[in-house]
């Protein structure tokens, strides 16, 4: 494939006319009505963070509350001094009280913030040249839109609200999103955990047109079977294209072992690049099934790839009695932190299972190993697998380091956007 597909329906007639004239077309759904301008003011001293322009606010640094703002309403972030700051979204039952909408005081929030906030950022994913037909084109407070996530598999819009102030303002997303593509599908899976936190149930629901059981979609020639409904995310791990590139790369005549696969991208890309056996485990059957499917999907030979459903840090370790041995592996497993709490607890979890692994490693053999967490910062994510290598009597050197791909972008001004890093480490 050819330059960018996925958003081939931005540039349509209609949408040309909406680039141009933006101020001249406004999409008419407004969530709710808003009553007047409430206001946060925040703790003396608690304002840099807003001066630098990161676009959290804790509830520890909310003095007070004017006004009776509803949840994700917008409110205006004013310091002790009066001095304006900010245009958010409220949050009363989540830790992170507040999300920035805008640090420009002339900018209003209403409908057309939203679709305008979607077309740049859906129109910067132009400039990059990725060989899939499925692309996140909006990530979140990186793109400006705090708690959405909108991904495209081919002419599939999956789109999840991970905060009040997405959820006040569903309508008018949902507007956006059929105006600027009007020939696509809409999905929301709106299912994730963390809307608890912001005190909002889960929501899976097909907004408009028709959503298929199995989304097909293309990426670097290989060719992938997408469960958009129900399958983890939005369906599809997309953050990871350019490390599954990285291990297609790497994979020629190899004997390969996928740990964690889920529906087997990183499997099957190695198979892409020639890779002379794949073993795919994880303790989903269902994914498993689809991870065959998308082996018979590009006709890979029946022989070159098994399935094994179970545990993987067991398994690991019985292959390693059983002396199984690998040239590459892939581990890609679940985010084990969730909290500071919890950081210690998924440290050892990533060094036992990073341990077994580089037990089953051959001799030159090379381990790509992950982490997406985004509380697991790099230097500790190396130290971990350096403390591994050193329990299993094995050197390592890193000879890439990997991390979440360029549709997933991170803004300067909020580094927690950087959550996946990966090693691609040679073993002696």
């Amino acid at each position: 494939m050819d330059g960018l597909l996925p958003i081939t329906y931005v540039w349509t007639d209609r949408c040309a006319l909406y680039a141009q004239n933006f101020t001249a077309r406004v999409i008419p759904v407004r969530s709710k009505e808003i009553i007047v301008d409430p206001q946060i003011i925040i703790v003396a001293g608690r304002e840099k963070s807003l001066l630098r322009r990161h676009p959290w606010i804790f509830s520890g640094a909310v003095a007070t509350v004017k006004g009776r703002p509803a949840s994700g309403q917008s409110v205006d972030v004013l310091g002790q001094n009066g001095q304006w700051l900010a245009r958010a979204s409220f949050s009363p039952k989540s830790q992170i009280m507040g999300r920035v909408w805008t640090f420009d005081a002339e900018e209003s929030v209403d409908a057309e913030f939203f679709a305008r906030r979607i077309f740049q950022s859906a129109a910067r994913r132009q400039d990059l040249k990725s060989a899939s037909n499925a692309l996140r084109l909006v990530h979140s407070e990186s793109d400006g839109l705090p708690g959405l996530i909108l991904d495209r598999y081919a002419g599939v819009l999956v789109f999840q609200l991970l905060t009040a102030g997405m959820e006040f303002w569903r309508a008018a997303i949902i507007a956006a999103l059929r105006s600027l593509f009007p020939e696509d599908a809409i999905l929301e899976r709106s299912d994730v955990d963390v809307r608890a936190k912001e005190g909002l149930a889960g929501r899976v629901e097909i907004v408009h047109g028709r959503v298929p059981e199995l989304v097909e979609i293309e990426e670097n020639t290989v060719r992938y079977l997408v469960d958009v409904q129900g399958g983890h995310k939005t369906g599809f791990y997309l953050d990871q294209r350019d490390s599954r590139l990285a291990v297609g790369g790497a994979a020629r005549g190899k004997t390969v072992l996928n740990s964690f696969s889920y529906t087997g991208g990183f499997g099957l890309a190695a198979l892409g690049g020639g890779a002379a056996h794949v073993t795919q485990l994880d303790a989903s059957a269902p994914a498993l099934a689809l991870a065959g499917r998308n082996r018979e999907l590009n006709e890979f030979a029946a022989g070159s790839m098994d399935t094994v459903c179970g545990d993987a840090f067991q398994i690991l370790r019985q292959w390693y009695k059983e002396g199984r041995v690998f040239d590459l592996i892939v581990l890609d497993p679940p985010k084990f932190v969730d909290s500071k709490a919890s950081l210690n607890r998924a440290a050892r979890g990533y060094k036992d299972v990073n341990l077994c692994a580089l037990r089953l490693l051959a001799p030159g053999g090379r381990l790509f190993t992950f982490s997406c967490s985004g509380l697991m910062e790099d230097s500790l994510f190396q130290k971990i697998v350096s403390d591994a290598a050193l329990d299993a009597g094995r050197t390592g050197r890193i000879v890439r380091r990997l991390t979440q791909a360029a549709d997933h972008p991170v803004s300067l001004a909020f580094p927690e956007g950087a959550y996946l890093k990966g090693l691609e480490v040679l073993v002696d």
